[in-house]
């Protein structure tokens, strides 16, 4: 590739991601080995990121999680967060969670729709054996939705997995109850504000419902002093890989720690029949070679968000190779990696 070429494709990228459209946004696929430590720490903010390792679905997510682990822990940001299909409330994945447990910071948590499945042998092998309450207790988190402050940003996390009119589980929805308190937990904040939620609130095919009313309050004047209060709306849940603006708001899409679905129609063998027989919905999956993540960092003084992520390559088959439509999935945001992004705010 010549560099006319790729100066090209990171002026479209650059240009994409700064408009206030519903455009989705062709990520940056540079070879990375992973983020590097940020020196400068005046008003500055990092955390570490990851969502869907799906520990019960994934044979080998209790490394995929170490290394995560052993990088932010060396890396140090203020905090780490997983944004939700992490594991559900079995004993065996008591070691998993310890490991968890290693970083010496704070550490958070996001509810995923996956979080409360059952396994089969504990519960019968359907959503919600568990209850939020059950995975809560066994993660250690005290509420559903919840916010915290870190140097002069304000967090706010939310639970999309509330029962909504007329749907059937999984739910995607975010009641009444949940979007007063957001608007108090807004008015109440004189920091700029970011929001992590496991579900999209921009993704019309598999997002939040009732997205839209909820954007709307992220968007409220009235709660922003006629200024734009929310920087960024984080999200797992799609595995995707991408970023898109509206109205102001960044909305990150976190791709997956592991894979990315494809469902029955696409069955295939990566690993072998030892481990195709002992995680059986492995084989509906594209999965990727290394754990992804993403350290973010939060520079107020210079007025960016930097996302540095890791890249990786398909373990096995892509899901061209089984067959699968480009168009249809959508191929510029499927991929084996989460990209470096490097936006104003």
């Amino acid at each position: 590739m010549n560099n006319s070429t790729t100066t090209r494709r990171r002026f479209l990228r650059d240009s994409a991601v700064a408009c206030s459209t519903s455009l989705f946004v062709i990520p940056q696929l540079a070879s990375s080995a992973g983020p590097e430590p940020v020196k400068d720490e005046n008003l500055v903010v990092r955390f570490g990121v990851m969502t869907d390792v799906h520990k019960d679905v994934m044979h080998d997510a209790d490394h995929r999680l170490e290394v995560f682990i052993n990088r932010m822990t060396q890396l140090r940001p203020h905090f780490i967060i997983q944004m939700g299909d992490f594991c559900i409330p079995i004993p065996e994945n008591q070691k998993f969670l310890e490991t968890w447990k290693r970083f010496e910071g704070p550490r958070y948590h996001v509810l995923g729709n996956h979080d409360m499945d059952g396994d089969g042998k504990h519960r019968p092998d359907k959503a919600y054996a568990f209850t939020p309450e059950e995975t809560m207790a066994f993660w250690g988190m005290k509420k559903r939705f919840y916010s915290f402050d870190v140097e002069g940003i304000h967090f706010t996390i939310l639970d999309g997995n509330e029962p909504g009119p007329q749907q059937k589980p999984y739910y995607r929805y975010v009641l009444e109850e949940q979007a007063a308190w957001l608007r108090q937990d807004l008015a109440g904040t004189p920091f700029p504000t970011v929001v992590c939620i496991h579900q999209s609130l921009e993704r019309e095919v598999d997002g939040v419902a009732n997205q839209g009313a909820i954007r709307a309050i992220l968007e409220e004047p009235k709660l922003n002093n006629g200024e734009g209060k929310v920087i960024a709306c984080f999200s797992g849940h799609s595995h995707r890989d991408y970023v898109r603006r509206i109205r102001g708001i960044l909305y990150p899409q976190i791709n997956s720690m592991s894979y990315h679905w494809l469902g029955g129609a696409f069955a295939h063998d990566s690993y072998g029949p030892e481990i195709a027989k002992k995680y059986p919905d492995i084989k509906y999956t594209a999965p990727y070679k290394d754990p992804l993540y993403a350290l973010v960092t939060l520079d107020r003084k210079r007025g960016f968000l930097q996302i540095e992520g890791v890249k990786s390559e398909f373990v096995g088959p892509s899901p061209w190779d089984l067959g699968a439509s480009q168009e249809k999935l959508d191929a510029a945001t499927l991929t084996p990696n989460l990209s470096d992004w490097k936006i104003p705010i």
